[in-house]
C-alpha cells in the first residue's frame, strides 16, 4: 500500500479549494497523438513501485485496450503535453508502437489538469482506488470460465499462464466457510492451496478445521488429504511400473497444481499399482528362470532379515585367459600408481588434484571388477540346488539374489561337492567360505584410500576393544583359542581365524588416528580399566596373592579388560578382508554406537562421488543439491545429514554369523549380478568399501 505523506493528506483535505472543473472528464478529456506525450521530467508520479511489469501490461492493452486515461499537463512548448499519471500506461503504449501494433500518432484519452494539481490527482488516482481481493480475484477468473471463455483466452488476457489461471480456478472452488475465513485472515493462502488439492469440500473443512491449530500446517493439511494414496515421487513401486503404464492401465491420479516440478501427484489405485509391479516381477522372474535355478522368488519388497536366512551358493573362478591376465595385471599396477599418488596428493592438501586421481581409480576399479565378475560363475550342479529372489530395491530397480540357498539345500550340496572329491577332506569342510572368499589377492577398491582405511581399522580397533572389555567370556575364548593353536597344534595354525588378539598391549592406534584418543571407545575402555585398577596392589608378589583370592567370575571379567587393550585389527590397506570378522561378531560389535561418520574423519578423505554415493543411501532427495556444492560443504552437509541414520562405510559393516555362505548375496538388475547395498558386499572386492 502507498504510503501519504503530511503534506499530501493536506493537498486532499484543501481539495476544495481547487476548482472542480480542472479536472471534470465532461470539460478536460482530451485525445492526444501519442507523438505529442512525453513524460514530465521531475516526475508527479506518487507510485514508485509497479505491480506490473512493462511487458505484461503491454499485452493487456493490446488485448482488452486502455481502461483508464492518463493525466497530463500542457507543456511549456505549447505542442506537447507531460504525462503525470500513468507514466507505465504511456510506456506500455510506446512499446506497441515500437512493435508497429498502433500508430505513432495513435490517439490516447488524457485528462487535463493543471499544473499545481498534478501530484494531487496522482495521488487520488492511487490512493483511492481500492486493491481487489484475492478471493475476489479467484471468483472473476471462476466467472469468466462460467461464461464460456476459454482458459488461453484468459491467461492472455491478463498476460499469465494457462497454469495460472488453473490454479486460480482451483482457489475458487474451495469450501465457502474456508473461503470466508480465508477473507477473515482466519486461513492463510498457503493452507488455501494444501487445501484444493481436493474438490471435496466436506474433506477439506474436516482436514483444516478437525485438526488442532499446531497442526495446521499446510505440508500436514496436505499429509492428511492424500494419507491414503500414493506419493508418485517417493515411492519405489512407481518408479518400477512407470506412472505412464499406471495411467495407461486405468489407474486414477490426483494432480496438485501447486506442486513444483514432478512432485505433487498421488496414485489413487494402489491395488492395481501392486499387480502392475507383481506383472512385471513375474515376467523378470521367468527369465532367471530360464538360466536353470532351481526356484526363482518374485516379491516386491525384500529385508535384509528375509536374506539372512539364506546361505550364499559358493561361485566358481575360472582361469583368466593369457589376455585377461595381462589386462588384470596393467590394470592392478595403474591402481597401485595411482593410490600412492592420491596419498600424495592428501599430505599436500591437494584436494583437488586427490579428486581427480580418486575419480580416475574409481574408474580403473570398475574396469577391473568387470573382469574379476566375468571370470565367476555359478556351476549347473549349484543351480540345480540353489534359487534366485526377484525384488525392487528403494530407488525403483529390479534387484536379482542368485546362488540362495536354504539350510538342507546347502548341506545336499556340501555333501555332493564330498562324494564328487572322494573324501571328506579340508576343503570340503570348507566349502561355506562363500564364492569368492576374502583372498587378498582380490582387487583393491580404488575408492578409498590405504591411509583412510588404516585410520578407519584403527576405529573399528577401539570399539572391538570395549566390547570384548565388556564380553568376558569372548575375551576368554580368544584367549584360550590363542594357546590352543600355538601348544596343542603347533603355531602355523596360528592364522587359521585371525581373530585380532595378541598377547602384548598394541599402542599404535593415535599414530594411525589422530583422533583416537578422544574417541567414544577410548574414552569408555580408559574408564573400565581405571575402574578395574582400583586397589590392586603394584607390587608383583602382593598382587599375586590377591588375584589368586578373587572369585573365578571376579578373574575372568579382569582378564576381558586386560585381553581387550591387546586386540589389534588394524588393516595396512584398503581392502574388503577384515581383521576380527569372528570376535566381532561374537560381541556383537556395533560401530554406530562408537563412532559416526564426521567430514574430518570420514567425508573429507574420500572423492565427490564417494560422498554423494553415501548420501544417496540416507538422504537421496539431497544429492541433486549437495551436487552443485564444493567439496568441503559437501562433506559438513553429509556430516549433517548423517546424523542419527546410522549410516556407516562397508568398512564398518559386520555380516551375521553365516557371512562365510552369506556374503554378497544381493545382485542387482535383470542383466548382471552386483550387489545392491554395503551390508550384502563383505565379499565382493570392488568400490563398496567406500560406499
Amino acid at each position: 500500500m502507498n504510503a501519504i505523506t503530511q503534506t499530501e493528506a493536506r493537498a486532499i483535505n484543501t481539495a476544495a479549494a481547487i476548482p472542480l472543473e480542472a479536472a471534470d472528464p465532461s470539460k478536460n478529456l482530451i485525445l492526444v497523438p501519442l507523438s505529442r506525450l512525453v513524460l514530465r521530467p521531475t516526475g508527479r508520479n506518487v507510485r514508485k513501485t509497479p505491480r506490473m511489469s512493462i511487458p505484461e501490461l503491454t499485452a493487456s492493452i493490446q488485448r482488452v485496450g486502455l481502461l483508464q486515461n492518463l493525466i497530463v499537463i500542457a507543456a511549456a512548448d505549447g505542442e506537447h503535453y507531460e504525462v503525470v499519471a500513468g507514466g507505465r500506461r504511456f510506456a506500455a503504449l510506446k512499446l506497441l508502437a515500437k512493435k508497429h501494433r498502433i500508430a505513432k500518432d495513435w490517439e490516447v484519452p488524457c485528462l487535463l489538469v493543471a499544473d499545481g494539481t498534478a501530484r494531487t490527482a496522482s495521488l487520488t488516482e492511487n490512493v483511492q482506488r481500492e486493491a481487489m481481493h484475492a478471493a475476489d480475484q479467484f471468483e472473476a477468473f471462476a466467472a469468466l470460465v462460467a461464461e464460456g471463455r476459454p482458459i488461453e483466452d484468459i491467461a492472455a488476457d491478463f498476460s499469465v499462464t494457462p497454469l495460472v489461471v488453473q490454479r486460480r480456478l482451483k482457489l475458487a472452488n474451495v469450501s465457502p466457510r474456508l473461503m470466508a475465513d480465508y477473507r477473515a485472515d482466519a486461513v492463510t493462502l498457503d493452507q488455501l492451496m494444501a487445501l484444493a488439492i481436493t474438490d471435496d469440500h466436506a474433506a477439506q473443512e474436516s482436514a483444516f478445521y478437525d485438526a488442532p491449530t499446531w497442526q495446521r500446517h499446510p505440508s500436514n493439511l496436505r499429509e492428511r488429504l492424500t494419507e491414503r494414496e500414493i506419493d508418485a515421487n517417493r515411492h519405489p513401486l512407481v518408479r518400477f511400473v512407470g506412472l505412464d503404464t499406471y495411467e495407461a492401465a486405468g489407474g486414477g491420479v490426483r494432480r496438485d497444481l501447486f506442486a513444483e516440478g514432478d512432485a505433487g501427484v498421488y496414485l489413487i489405485d494402489s491395488a492395481l499399482l501392486d499387480k502392475l509391479a507383481q506383472d512385471r516381477l513375474a515376467g523378470i522372474a521367468a527369465e532367471v528362470k530360464a538360466e536353470g535355478w532351481a526356484w526363482v522368488d518374485a516379491t516386491p519388497g525384500v529385508t535384509h532379515a528375509d536374506l539372512y536366512v539364506f546361505q550364499r551358493a559358493p561361485r566358481e573362478r575360472r582361469e583368466p585367459s593369457k589376455r585377461e591376465a595381462q589386462r588384470i595385471e596393467r590394470l592392478q599396477e595403474k591402481m597401485r600408481a595411482i593410490g600412492e599418488a592420491v596419498d600424495a596428493a592428501m599430505d599436500a592438501d591437494d584436494e583437488d588434484k586427490a579428486d581427480a586421481l580418486q575419480e580416475e581409480g574409481e574408474a580403473l576399479g570398475e574396469q577391473l571388477q568387470a573382469l574379476e565378475d566375468s571370470l565367476q560363475g555359478y556351476g549347473s550342479n549349484v543351480k540345480a540346488a540353489a534359487g534366485a529372489i526377484v525384488t525392487i530395491d528403494r530407488n525403483g530397480e529390479a534387484v536379482i539374489h542368485r546362488g540362495l540357498m536354504r539350510e538342507a539345500e546347502a548341506k545336499a550340496l556340501r555333501t555332493l561337492e564330498r562324494l564328487r572329491q572322494g573324501s571328506g577332506g579340508e576343503d570340503a569342510d570348507n566349502d561355506d567360505e562363500g564364492e569368492d572368499g576374502d583372498d587378498d589377492s582380490q582387487p583393491k577398491t580404488a575408492a578409498m584410500s590405504d591411509r583412510l582405511a588404516q585410520r578407519l581399522s584403527a576405529h573399528r580397533t577401539a570399539a572391538l576393544q570395549i566390547e570384548v572389555a565388556r564380553h568376558p567370556q569372548a575375551a576368554l575364548a580368544a584367549v584360550v583359542h590363542g594357546m590352543v593353536q600355538t601348544v596343542l597344534q603347533g603355531s602355523h595354525y596360528g592364522h587359521n581365524l585371525p581373530l585380532g588378539v595378541r598377547l602384548a598391549v598394541q599402542d599404535r592406534l593415535e599414530g594411525m588416528a589422530p583422533d583416537w584418543p578422544q574417541s567414544l571407545a577410548a574414552v569408555a575402555l580408559r574408564e573400565l580399566q581405571q575402574v578395574a585398577g582400583e586397589g590392586l596392589p603394584e607390587d608383583s608378589a602382593e598382587l599375586f596373592a590377591v588375584l589368586l583370592a578373587k572369585p573365578q567370575d571376579e578373574l575372568v571379567r579382569l582378564l576381558a579388560v586386560c585381553v581387550a587393550a591387546t586386540v589389534d585389527v588394524v588393516t595396512p590397506r584398503a581392502t574388503t578382508h577384515q581383521r576380527g570378522e569372528e570376535l566381532a561378531q561374537a560381541v556383537g560389535l556395533d560401530m554406530a554406537a562408537w563412532w559416526k561418520p564426521t567430514a574430518e574423519g570420514y567425508f573429507k578423505h574420500v572423492s565427490k562421488a564417494v560422498i554423494l554415493d553415501a548420501v544417496g543411501e540416507y538422504a537421496p532427495e539431497q544429492v541433486n543439491r549437495l551436487a552443485k556444492l564444493k567439496k568441503a560443504d559437501i562433506a559438513s552437509e553429509a556430516e549433517r545429514l548423517a546424523d542419527g541414520t546410522g549410516w556407516m562405510p562397508a568398512i564398518f559393516k559386520v555380516a551375521g554369523p553365516q557371512q562365510a555362505t552369506h556374503q554378497g548375496a544381493q545382485e542387482e538388475g535383470p542383466e548382471q549380478g552386483a550387489p545392491e547395498d554395503a551390508e550384502a558386499m563383505a565379499d565382493e572386492p570392488a568400490e563398496a568399501l567406500a560406499a
